[in-house]
């Protein structure tokens, strides 16, 4: 009996990976109708959410604040720049080092993303208070840190 037990890590039950998964992929589930109206995916969505804030940086620098690698940051740039939402180019110190910039669509494309993060905002909010939504905030990012 007492090996019955070692077998509760597997259950899915006693996994906290599982609601985390549910959790995030309802997310991106609840801010597609959103999103269509920018014609955007959510990938994309959050690499703009970087650019409106940023301008212009490395597209290495890019891939690592969205924890994307190079063979999926490449495509997602490929498609924001033909959207007309950035430009790539090469450094001017280091021709090696590609820079990723918002470009005036880009910048355009913020005010109609508003509506994105309000209507979301307010669905969570259906669920979490302030108090709970910024205990959570801390607790995702503690693991995520942790975990590099």
């Amino acid at each position: 009996m007492e090996d019955d037990n070692k077998y509760d890590i597997l259950k899915l039950d006693n996994q906290l990976c599982f609601p985390l998964y549910v959790v995030s992929k309802e997310i991106i589930r609840k801010y597609k109708p959103y999103l269509e109206k920018l014609d955007l995916t959510y990938t994309q969505y959050i690499a703009m959410m970087v650019m409106w804030e940023k301008k212009n940086l490395k597209v290495t620098d890019l891939g690592k604040m969205l924890y994307l690698d190079t063979g999926t940051i490449s495509p997602l740039i490929r498609k924001l720049k033909d959207k007309g939402y950035v430009t790539l180019s090469r450094s001017s110190k280091d021709e090696r080092i590609q820079m990723i910039q918002i470009t005036r669509e880009g910048e355009e494309l913020k005010q109609k993303a508003v509506e994105a993060g309000e209507g979301m905002k307010e669905k969570m909010c259906a669920c979490l208070d302030e108090k709970d939504m910024k205990d959570l905030y801390r607790i995702l990012y503690t693991i995520i840190n942790d975990m590099e």
